[in-house]
């Protein structure tokens, strides 16, 4: 069971890299949408929030859905979640 929990919230923390972070760096790196600074930043917010909202959807009975590794450390230093998991 942690194996199935633990490739589950590596693909949502790959799933989550590649689409947002993949938005925000089209809009804001290379500057390949345009160069109004406003849609760069509605476009970004929105592809994290709807990801992430996916995400929780998709992974969150199966992992509780951390998808970022830092929150997975923080719980488990704080004893909400026990090491094998």
């Amino acid at each position: 069971m942690p194996v199935r929990k633990l490739a589950v919230e590596f693909l949502g923390t790959a799933i989550l890299v590649y689409v947002a972070c993949g938005v925000a760096t089209l809009m804001f790196g290379f500057k390949f949408a345009g160069t109004s600074v406003a849609a760069g930043v509605v476009a970004t917010a929105l592809a994290f929030g709807l990801t992430l909202l996916a995400l929780v959807y998709f992974i969150g009975p199966v992992s509780g859905s951390h998808v970022n590794p830092a929150v997975t450390i923080g719980a488990l230093l704080t004893g909400r979640i026990p090491l094998l998991e």
